[in-house]
């Protein structure tokens, strides 16, 4: 089970169609509901205890100040060497300590099912898909 992990994560390629489908396609949205009022530093604005606050993530995930060409689907944005985005411009899963605790699960999941299915069956682009 170890070997399937470490050669998962070794797919660079493929984890990077992963975090460029999840950013264009995310499945859930991030709400926070504080317990006491918070005022945000720097504004004065109060957010009152209870008051659901949301994260605009599909906003910012087709932002062009967060990502270039935001609408294109180009995996090659979350290559190891590319990686250079802020950090919290891309939150699918949440971040610091109330992130998603099945983010890695979910990860693995999803690219083992890919990679059955390409080991599985033979895909082939039709007429529609353009040539590059």
């Amino acid at each position: 089970m170890a070997d399937i992990y470490e050669s998962l994560n070794a797919m660079n390629y493929m984890n990077a169609v992963v975090d460029e489908t999840i950013r264009l396609y995310q499945g859930s949205k991030i709400e926070r509901i504080p317990s006491v009022d918070y005022v945000l530093k720097g504004t004065g604005i109060t957010i009152k205890k209870g008051h659901v606050v949301q994260i605009p993530t599909y906003a910012m995930h087709r932002d062009p100040a967060n990502f270039a060409d935001p609408e294109a689907f180009r995996p090659e944005r979350f290559l190891p060497e590319n990686k250079a985005h802020n950090p919290y411009t891309y939150l699918p899963w949440g971040a610091g300590p109330r992130s998603c605790m099945g983010m890695q699960m979910v990860k693995w999941l999803v690219k083992l099912a890919l990679v059955s299915l390409v080991h599985r069956y033979v895909f082939h682009t039709t007429e529609l898909c353009s040539s590059n």
